[in-house]
C-alpha cells in the first residue's frame, strides 16, 4: 500500500476490474488517485464472475460508444497484460453454422467485423466463422494486477470502505464511507457496478437505475486429460446470443451463461433449472461434454441499465462525480478503453494530466483457488 497521507485528488468507488483498470489509467497519467471497494477484496462481483473472455468486438454495433471503447481497449490491452504478467490464452473463436439462417448471419458477422476493423474468416469447409483475436483470461488475476501496478505507481486502494455519502463543497466532493472514513477530492469517478445507481443516488441523481442479470456457468473438467483449444460461440439469433463453451487457464472448460433479470442484487444462486438450460446447448456446440458431470458451477450478477448501456460521463447533479454504469458483460473486454476515455475528461474538471507512464511492474500474485470458484464461496452460493 501506498503510504502517502496526503489527500488524493480522484476517488475511484468501485474494485471491479473496470475500477482497477481507471486507478490504474490515473496512476500511470500521474493522478493521486485512492480505490474505495466495499468488499474485503477486489473483483468479487461482477468481475469475478464472468466467462474470462476477452472478446475482440467483431459483433458489436458499429458507431456505439460500447464498440468505440472495447476496440480502444483492445490496442491498449496487449501491452499492459504483457507488463504485468497477465496470464491469456490465445485460443481464438469459432461460430459453426447449422441453417441456412445461421450461414447468412456468419456472413453479416463477417460484414459486421470489417465495419469494425477486427480481423475474422470464413473456413471454406463448413462455413465457420473464425475470429483469432479473441482469448481468455483470468479475470481476477487481471483486476489485481492493474490495481497493484497503479499502487506501485502511487495510488492507494483501500478495502471494507462502502461510500456511504457525497457532498460536494466549494472545494470539491467530500467522500465518506462506512467506517467514517472522509476524503475531500478533487472529482470521484462511480465505479460501483451493481450499486453505481445507489451512489449516484448520493448526489441527488436519479438518472438511471441498475439492476442484475444473472449469467450462470458449469465448470467441467475432460477426461483423460483433454483440454479445449479454442473458445466455441454460438451464431446468434435476433432472441440470444446463447451459449458460449470455453476453456479456462486452469485446463477445465465452461459453459455459459443464461441471462435472467432480478431485482435482487444479491441473489448469486445457482437455479436448479440452470443446468438443463445450458447443457442442451452446450453438448450440441461441443459433443465431448455429452454425459459429463459438472464439478462445479457458479453464477454472476452483471450491472445492466434499464434502458440504458454505458452510461458514462459527468453526473447532471455535480459534474466532479463522473457515472461509469451499466457496463454490462463487455466491462473485462473493454476496461482499459472505458479507463481511457473517463481520464480524457478530468482536464475539463481543472484536473491536469501528465505524460503517459509504462505500467508499473508488479511481483506476480498466485491464487489460492481458481477464479471461477473464489467468488461462489465468497458469496456463500457454492453448487455443483
Amino acid at each position: 500500500m501506498n503510504v502517502s497521507t496526503s489527500p488524493p485528488v480522484v476517488a475511484v468507488i468501485g474494485g471491479g476490474v473496470v475500477g482497477s483498470a481507471i486507478l490504474h489509467t490515473l496512476a500511470h497519467r500521474g493522478i493521486d488517485a485512492v480505490l474505495l471497494e466495499a468488499e474485503r477484496d477486489l473483483g468479487l462481483a461482477a468481475s469475478g464472475t464472468n466467462s474470462g473472455v476477452l472478446h475482440t468486438g467483431f459483433d458489436s454495433t458499429p458507431g456505439h460508444l460500447e464498440t468505440e471503447l472495447i476496440l480502444r481497449a483492445a490496442w491498449i490491452r496487449p501491452a499492459v497484460l504483457d507488463a504485468l504478467d497477465v496470464p491469456v490464452i490465445a485460443a481464438g473463436a469459432e461460430l459453426v453454422p447449422h441453417t441456412a439462417e445461421d450461414h447468412e448471419t456468419v456472413r453479416a458477422l463477417a460484414a459486421n467485423a470489417a465495419t469494425n476493423g477486427v480481423e475474422v474468416s470464413i473456413r471454406p469447409a463448413d462455413g465457420a466463422l473464425l475470429v483469432p483475436g479473441e482469448s481468455v483470461t483470468d479475470p481476477v488475476a487481471f483486476t489485481r494486477a492493474l490495481a497493484a501496478s497503479a499502487v506501485a505507481a502511487g495510488a492507494r486502494v483501500e478495502t471494507d470502505a462502502r461510500v456511504t455519502a457525497i457532498t460536494p463543497t466549494d472545494d470539491g466532493l467530500v467522500v465518506e464511507t462506512a467506517d467514517g472514513r472522509a476524503l475531500t477530492v478533487a472529482a470521484a469517478v462511480n465505479a460501483a457496478g451493481l450499486y453505481a445507481d445507489e451512489v449516484a443516488r448520493l448526489i441527488g441523481d436519479e438518472s438511471f437505475e441498475i439492476y442484475p442479470r444473472k449469467g450462470e456457468f458449469f465448470v467441467f473438467e475432460l477426461p483423460d486429460g483433454q483440454t479445449l483449444d479454442r473458445i466455441i460461440l454460438p451464431v446468434p439469433t435476433k432472441r440470444t446470443k446463447g451459449v458460449l463453451v470455453f476453456p479456462t487457464l486452469d485446463g477445465k472448460v465452461v459453459a455459459g451463461p443464461t441471462a435472467v433479470d432480478l431485482d435482487d442484487k444479491e441473489d448469486w444462486s445457482v437455479r436448479p433449472d440452470a443446468r438443463e438450460e445450458i447443457l442442451a446447448n452446450a453438448v450440441a456446440q461441443f459433443p465431448p461434454l455429452a454425459g459429463l458431470e459438472p464439478v462445479f458451477s457458479y453464477a454472476g450478477l452483471r450491472p445492466a441499465g434499464r434502458d440504458s448501456n454505458y452510461v458514462i460521463g459527468p453526473s447532471a447533479a455535480d459534474a466532479r462525480l463522473i457515472n461509469v454504469a451499466a457496463i454490462r458483460s463487455t466491462g473485462l473486454t473493454a476496461s482499459l478503453g472505458i479507463a481511457d476515455h473517463v481520464v480524457e475528461m478530468l482536464p475539463g474538471l481543472g484536473i491536469p494530466l501528465g505524460e503517459e507512464r509504462a505500467p508499473a511492474p508488479i511481483a506476480a500474485s498466485a491464487s489460492i483457488d481458481p477464479w471461477w470458484r473464489r467468488t461462489a464461496a465468497y458469496r456463500g452460493s457454492v453448487a455443483s
